[in-house]
């Protein structure tokens, strides 16, 4: 892996370590200046000068100040006359505000793209965006992961008399697509809820449609944040006679104490996340399950180093 440098803003340093340990490469130092007006400064401590560059930098709580800090990344490789500068978005928050649902309202998801862009982003690896069409808010090349067949591995090391009796539910049918690709990962069935949402914290799911009566549920999202929905399709699951239920998704934001909330529900056995999300020691339950998906990240880094097809790796099955 010569000729790259890889670079870690304050997000998740910790998923950038296990990345470069992956690929064999060191993590390069940054160094973070706060002004006393408040504003920030980033040094690139290492060199750039015509290398394959690579910011790590979900962005994660606090938002805007990791946002800011991988804009001032960019700008400072651009500045260091870096031959191409990738940022791996782990996680991209924006990517939720992606259509105008609301008069005189802001698209965000396409804001920011566009200032990454001009920051001198020259390519986006991403790992599960909310929406498809958010690729297209990018004017420069986007390579999409996926944490699929992480997922799946794990439930497959489970009793597979268990997972025969299971069936995966989507909170909706927005989801449906990636929930129906999970489950013939798993070789089970697959259901999806009907909702309307009202509110961000406000969701009602109507019904339920598919067979769960009596079955093991994976409810698998794209994120948790507050919960809100998972909780909803919970009580629906309930009314519906279900077996067991266990939770998963990618992103585990689990904002406002929804970890330890959802931990709580007796009938929840399992909550299974990746780590695109740094979640702190003190906030973890016995029943989180956190994946890596660093090694994915490594090998599409390493694929997109060399030229290579990162499709034939991670397309959506």
């Amino acid at each position: 892996m010569r000729d790259i440098a890889v670079f870690s803003g304050s997000a998740h340093p910790e998923l950038a370590a296990e990345v470069c340990a992956h690929l064999g490469v060191p993590l390069r130092p940054t160094r973070v200046d706060r002004f006393a007006n408040d504003c920030l400064q980033v040094q690139l401590q290492a060199n750039c000068r015509e290398r394959d560059v690579y910011l790590i930098q979900p962005l994660v709580r606090p938002v805007q100040e990791n946002l800011v800090e991988l804009l001032l990344m960019l700008d400072a490789a651009r500045g260091a006359s870096a031959a191409r500068t990738t940022v791996v978005l782990p996680h991209y928050s924006y990517a939720r505000s992606d259509k105008k649902d609301a008069p005189r309202i802001s698209i965000g998801g396409r804001l920011i793209a566009d200032l990454m862009v001009t920051a001198g982003a020259s390519r986006i690896l991403a790992m599960t965006l909310h929406s498809p069409q958010v690729h297209g808010f990018f004017s420069v090349p986007v390579d999409h992961l996926h944490a699929l067949r992480e997922l799946a591995a794990h439930f497959h090391g489970e009793d597979r008399a268990r997972l025969r009796n299971s069936v995966v539910v989507s909170p909706d049918l927005g989801n449906a697509k990636e929930a129906a690709a999970f489950a013939r990962l798993l070789g089970i069935p697959v259901a999806a809820g009907a909702k309307q949402r009202y509110a961000d914290d406000r969701v009602e799911i109507s019904s339920v449609i598919g067979e769960v009566t009596g079955r093991d549920v994976i409810v698998l999202d794209d994120e948790i944040a507050k919960g809100s929905t998972v909780f909803e399709l919970l009580g629906k699951l309930r009314g519906l006679g279900v077996a067991s239920i266990r939770v998963a998704c990618t992103h585990g934001l689990f904002a406002q104490g929804a970890l330890k909330r959802l931990s709580a529900e007796e009938d929840v056995r399992e909550i299974v996340c990746t780590n695109t999300v740094p979640i702190p020691d003190e906030e973890r339950t016995e029943k989180l399950t956190v994946l890596s998906i660093a090694p994915a990240l490594a090998e599409a880094v390493r694929r997109i180093h060399n030229g290579e097809s990162v499709s034939a790796l991670f397309d959506q099955p």
